[in-house]
């Protein structure tokens, strides 16, 4: 007897995202378009609840199967977009993926100005619960800032400051190297406010020249050339959900 939950039912613009065709930006245009059947009638409503287990879903006549689980890492240049299209036409980071993979969306984000580690997954349960607020995966960032940084800086990103209705801090923050016109500093954060090191240190008077993303969790961007992608490996994969098990464990309830 199969006692394994159910999968609930989902919007049938998520349910291209989650089968890898494309984003669910893309899979609503599809369905607005009628190029979308659901067990052979074609839907013009991308919020349709579908059963993923047991409806037939085709795309221009062509049946869409769950394909295989990718994880994959990639070392995002600065200029890309994260997304998989802009309406602005700049390049986006999908440039540097091969053309062969399912559609894989990006676990989280980088700005347009940052650089460094970008994971991509078609995996939906593995990305959320690696973005959950409940797991704090460390995330490790190399930024290089304008002038000089002393002790002073570094207990004020701590301590963190109020910005509209986001509270910024810092969980660790330390010098890597100083020079005659710059510093680089070392940011850990445990959370990911939208352009959280940004606007922390814009707020603290700092101007921010390079940031990159070295490391999410015991996964680090090592010897990745700029642009390129590589899959993760079995145990890159273990060590992540190591790292995750033991905050969710430590946040249960008694």
């Amino acid at each position: 007897m199969n006692t394994s939950p159910r999968q609930p039912k989902v919007s049938l613009a998520r349910a291209l995202s989650k089968l890898g065709h494309c984003s669910r930006t893309q899979a609503q245009v599809l369905v607005a378009a009628g190029r979308v059947r659901v067990n052979g009638r074609a839907q013009t409503d991308a919020a349709l609840r579908v059963d993923l287990e047991h409806d037939r879903i085709e795309v221009d006549g062509r049946r869409l199967i769950s394909t295989a689980r990718v994880y994959l890492m990639l070392n995002k240049p600065r200029g890309l977009v994260t997304t998989a299209s802009d309406e602005e036409g700049r390049a986006t980071v999908y440039a540097c993926l091969p053309e062969d993979l399912p559609y894989l969306s990006p676990v989280g984000r980088l700005d347009k100005a940052s650089e460094g580690l970008l994971l991509f997954t078609n995996d939906t349960r593995w990305a959320d619960r690696l973005l959950s607020p409940e797991t704090h995966i460390d995330r490790v960032y190399h930024v290089q800032v304008e002038g000089p940084a002393d002790e002073a800086l570094i207990k004020r990103m701590g301590e963190g400051i109020t910005d509209g209705k986001d509270f910024l801090a810092a969980k660790r923050a330390s010098v890597l190297r100083r020079g005659s016109r710059n510093t680089w500093l070392e940011i850990v954060l445990d959370e990911g406010k939208n352009r959280h090191i940004r606007r922390l240190l814009t707020a603290l008077g700092v101007n921010v020249l390079r940031l990159m993303r070295v490391a999410i969790g015991p996964l680090t961007l090592g010897d990745l050339a700029k642009g390129e992608s590589r899959r993760l490996t079995d145990e890159e994969r273990r060590a992540l959900g190591e790292a995750m098990a033991p905050a969710r464990k430590a946040r249960s309830p008694h």
